[in-house]
């Protein structure tokens, strides 16, 4: 990670929202779910407040060597977004301790602003990180109790 990832440090993002991004259906599978309003999933919201901070970390990253992981989000949904409109998220660095990112972030739709809230990222070595998971994924297999 550079040490030019420091607090202070601005970005933004834009996303427009898919179909697939509203509550009915993201959760297509779940039948109360499909007489929910056709509007942003807050669930999915919260995804790209994530992928905004990672394309924010992104060029003082070694990336692929370094990649990040969410470990916080404390977010407010203000707001309805219909399907078609575009996101514009923006972010600031609040603090940087060893290997965790902390953000303060917010979400505008074409008409307000729909999300704020606060989101942290961890920064990792995803071979090791993967590593980790394989010996989960084999304990597991193995019938073994979670340590």
């Amino acid at each position: 990670m550079s040490p030019e990832l420091q607090p202070g440090l601005r970005f933004a993002w834009q996303y427009t929202v898919p179909p697939r991004a509203t509550v009915p259906q993201l959760y297509h599978d779940t039948p109360f779910c499909q007489d929910m309003p056709d509007v942003l999933a807050t669930g999915y919201m919260v995804g790209m407040m994530e992928l905004a901070c990672v394309h924010g970390m992104m060029p003082f990253l070694d990336w692929p060597r370094e990649q990040s992981l969410g470990t916080m989000v404390s977010f407010q949904h203000l707001a309805p977004t219909p399907p078609g409109m575009t996101l514009r998220i923006e972010g600031e660095v609040v603090a940087v301790e060893g290997q965790r990112v902390r953000f303060r972030v917010q979400a505008w739709d074409d008409q307000e602003r729909i999300c704020e809230g606060t989101h942290e990222r961890c920064v990792i070595d995803p071979q090791r990180f993967n590593m980790r998971v394989a010996n989960k994924l084999e304990r597991h297999a193995a019938g073994e109790a979670a340590a």
